[in-house]
């Protein structure tokens, strides 16, 4: 039996939240953003919270039914986007007023962001740290790919790592050619897929 899938709702806004914590607590980027490991356990949470309380709003959170992996969706309709985005500001405020890497990241990201087409953008994936390997994540991104491809609609994410960029290569993925350069820190690799 495959993984069970349903779309999450504002009353998992908090259990997916710690989900995102939890799997991205030793990422490269968080880890870049929070250097200090004891400062980062008190704040991810909140500064990934935000991600949540967007895709909520904005779009959409698929979110496997026993809580072990969730993915935030959002559709980007073709176009420059109207005014500022305030997410990466919000980023900060929420969760650390005094680091700027906090909404630096988001700036960053969102300057390489291509505005062209419609996309989905795949704005987080996260499976619980015991599980991950196990192929939860292509099981819960499959059904939107696999409508993206129907609909002819192509879709975008940035890797954060190495090894999550090598696991969205084998789906189809390819890197922008672009990368986003953190400041004495990590690489992100903004990534494209063509509808099939």
């Amino acid at each position: 039996m495959g993984l069970e899938i349903r779309q999450a709702d504002q009353s998992d806004r908090d259990a997916v939240a710690r989900l995102l914590d939890e799997a991205f607590r030793t990422d490269p980027v968080s880890s870049w953003v929070f250097p200090d490991p004891g400062h980062r356990a008190a704040v991810h949470g909140k500064f990934l919270g935000v991600f949540v309380d967007v895709a909520l709003a904005e779009g959409r959170i698929d979110y496997a039914v026993d809580g072990s992996a969730a993915a935030l969706w959002l559709r980007i309709p073709a176009g420059e986007p109207e005014g500022e985005d305030e997410v990466p500001a919000k980023m900060r405020a929420v969760a650390d007023p005094d680091n700027e890497r906090c909404e630096l990241v988001g700036r960053l990201t969102g300057e390489v962001h291509p505005t062209a087409e419609e996309h989905e953008y795949l704005l987080m994936i996260a499976v619980a740290p015991g599980r991950q390997g196990e192929g939860l994540g292509t099981e819960l991104i499959r059904p939107v790919l696999e409508r993206c491809d129907r609909e002819g609609v192509p879709a975008y994410l940035e890797a954060s790592s190495e090894r999550s960029k090598g696991l969205y290569e084998r789906l189809g993925w390819e890197f922008t050619g672009e990368a986003v350069r953190l400041p004495d820190g990590p690489l992100m690799w903004p990534m494209w897929r063509k509808a099939r």
